[in-house]
């Protein structure tokens, strides 16, 4: 394996090149710094590696097996996960939103959850250079929250049918909609073609028109000169005897090697990293590293991301055009007459055959329960398979959906542990533990019940339920109290001062938006954190040696 850093102590060693570690690879690179990026995953070409395949594209979310419990177990893999150069940016679709001031600080809004060491201001600007430096596309007014546009471009037309239909059906019931924020652009940019409908933005874009670290920030960084190696998995972060870390120590090609580093960052995502930091575990730090707190693991979230499918007289053909182009956080903020805190997002989401085959298998009732297990496990609702499915999908062109994503309170039992299991390196597997609260059921019964008006009020018939959740967050949040927290507000772990973490594990709260926003404009503060320290330690060296 040629390195150009075989022997060398870089600046910093990033673990993951996904939405973080893209952007602070392409940061503390253009600033100077030395980085080696380490991806357990492949690194592909859109042109080459990209299909319109449902099937052979799931290999874009992580598939090594992982050990789910608790009372609603998660579904794991590319819902949730990314692997490869890009990680998750690669098949997400692209939904491009900004976290509400209310997010951050859930605990004095609503008395539920816990506030963030951070508010909205301190994340403001970032939330404009992401958006700028990717082109993304949107409304001239958004009318929620505290950023009302404009976005950098104008918004994706035309709407996808199932798009339109979920506008009509919000109009009816007096909610208002926007055309959907997105990192997909309606205009060329940086030689990138616009989006051209093609609908497979879960599957990787091929044109390159929909954003992902892998052809935007890790591009950039390597031309400022980071090294990004593929198919890396990193199994230990090295300690040195002065309790500070000293590097990482990764697998290729069935070979051991290691990576010295002044300063090392986990970018790893919600589970790698606390399976990282646990497998660590030495003398000095018997629980795992950064954990004197324990909350290593702890506090995971998810969103409830339940659909509901609605058939329809005319043809909807959901396969048409980006996934998603249509949204209402009309419902996103807590109302004390619906019952529950916090609140959610809708989307119109368009959906590949495969997709809806493989979840109205699994649909529960339109009438949903507090507290019934999701999954349709125990709730007495007959699994759609056989006959009925065969023929449900013969009207596949018919349907529409609605999509929620909804917000899940933090829970110290939820969370991620080390398994007796091991993996073909020898790690031991991660085990996933989760389950709804209370409050967790109420939302997703009020907004399964919400969905279904819209569907009704634009003219079809509900039909089915599916439970679903996405976008894990937490594991590893940030916090001012070491003893309830894993790192600080820049993601530097309160035990070992040259061990940051920066990705989604920093979560205190999951907000009832899509995270990918708020993830790179965490690490492009992180990255100015860095850089900003940097210089100042220069200027110190240079004046004591004046």
């Amino acid at each position: 394996m040629e390195r150009r850093y075989e022997q060398e102590e870089v600046d910093f060693v990033i673990v993951g090149a996904g939405a973080a570690g893209g952007v602070l690879a392409k940061e503390l690179a253009e600033a100077g710094m030395s980085v080696v990026v380490l991806e357990a995953g492949p690194w592909r070409d859109p042109q080459h590696d990209f299909a319109s395949d449902e099937l052979s594209m799931k290999s874009l979310g992580w598939q090594e097996t992982r050990l789910v419990s608790g009372s609603d177990p998660l579904t794991m893999g590319h819902n949730n996960s990314g692997y490869g150069v890009g990680g998750g940016t690669t098949h997400f679709t692209g939904v491009f939103l900004r976290f509400h001031a209310s997010d951050f600080m859930t605990r004095t809004v609503d008395g539920v959850g816990e506030d963030w060491p951070i508010r909205y201001e301190d994340l403001e600007p970032f939330y404009d250079r992401s958006e700028r430096e990717i082109a993304v596309s949107g409304p001239k007014h958004f009318p929620w929250g505290e950023f009302h546009g404009p976005y950098p471009y104008p918004e994706r037309e035309p709407l996808s049918p199932n798009a339109y239909l979920f506008k009509i059906g919000c109009e009816k019931l007096a909610i208002r909609t926007v055309t959907s924020p997105l990192a997909i652009l309606s205009a060329p940019f940086e030689g990138r073609p616009p989006c051209i409908n093609r609908g497979f933005c879960n599957q990787g874009c091929m044109p390159n028109s929909k954003f992902s670290t892998l052809i935007v920030h890790v591009p950039k960084a390597v031309r400022a000169g980071a090294e990004v190696l593929a198919d890396c998995m990193v199994t230990q972060v090295l300690m040195g005897a002065d309790g500070r870390a000293r590097g990482v120590a990764f697998r290729h090609e069935g070979r051991e090697y290691e990576q010295r580093a002044k300063i090392v960052i986990l970018s790893a995502f919600v589970v790698e990293n606390p399976r990282l930091l646990l497998n660590s575990a030495n003398a000095q730090f018997p629980d795992g590293l950064a954990n004197s707190s324990g909350w290593v693991g702890r506090g995971i979230m998810v969103h409830s991301s339940h659909d509901v499918y609605g058939k329809f007289d005319e043809e909807v053909r959901l396969y048409k055009g980006t996934p998603v182009l249509a949204s209402t956080q009309e419902l996103y903020a807590t109302d004390p007459k619906r019952g529950f805190a916090r609140g959610y997002t809708l989307h119109a989401h368009g959906s590949r055959p495969l997709a809806i085959a493989q979840g109205i298998t699994r649909s529960q009732p339109l009438d949903l329960k507090p507290n019934v297990p999701q999954a349709g496990v125990g709730s007495g609702s007959p699994p759609v398979w056989g006959e009925r499915l065969r023929h449900m999908m013969l009207d596949y062109n018919h349907y529409s959906r609605v999509t929620l994503v909804g917000e899940t309170l933090p829970g110290a039992d939820n969370r991620v542990t080390l398994a007796d299991e091991k993996d073909e390196n020898g790690l031991p597997r991660a085990k996933v533990n989760y389950s709804y609260c209370d409050n967790d059921m109420k939302l997703i019964k009020h907004a399964v019940q919400t969905m279904s008006s819209i569907i009704k009020a634009a003219g079809g018939t509900p039909e089915f339920v599916v439970p679903d959740t996405a976008h894990l967050m937490g594991g590893c949040r940030m916090g001012t109290d070491p003893s309830s927290s894993v790192t600080d507000s820049f993601g530097r772990t309160h035990d070992i001062p040259n061990l940051y973490i920066c990705d989604a594990s920093l979560f205190v709260t999951s907000s009832g938006c899509n995270p990918t926003n708020t993830v790179m404009a965490l690490a492009y503060r992180t990255a100015a954190h860095l850089i900003d320290k940097a210089k100042k330690l220069e200027l110190q060296a240079l004046q004591s040696r004046a």
